[in-house]
């Protein structure tokens, strides 16, 4: 009973590094920023060559900041990279770059 115990473990801790190191940045356009609220609107780019067209634009989402000072340093038209967390389907930004 105990070596099965020992293998779920491991399973389950190797899935959670797994799914923390395939996430990676995203790129897209800053739309819009609400600094009352912290909340900032990314027009995502796709990546990729799906269908021959190179980077075109994806969906808009809306996220909150995790800290506020994080969205002094952008404006609307902005292009950024961007890593977003989504947690009861509220996307919260954990990092924002200006390209």
């Amino acid at each position: 009973m105990g070596t099965a115990k020992f293998i779920f473990a491991g399973a389950a801790a190797i899935t959670v590094l797994a799914s923390s190191a395939f996430a990676d940045d995203k790129t897209g356009m800053v739309t819009s920023i609400n600094r009352l609220n912290n909340t900032i609107s990314i027009q995502e780019m796709q990546k990729g060559t799906v269908g021959g067209s190179a980077g075109g634009a994806g969906a808009l989402q809306q996220y909150k900041a995790k800290d506020a000072a994080m969205l002094d340093a952008v404006h609307a038209g902005d292009r950024v990279t961007f890593t977003a967390t989504d947690a009861d389907g509220a996307g919260t930004l954990t990092k924002l770059q200006k390209q």
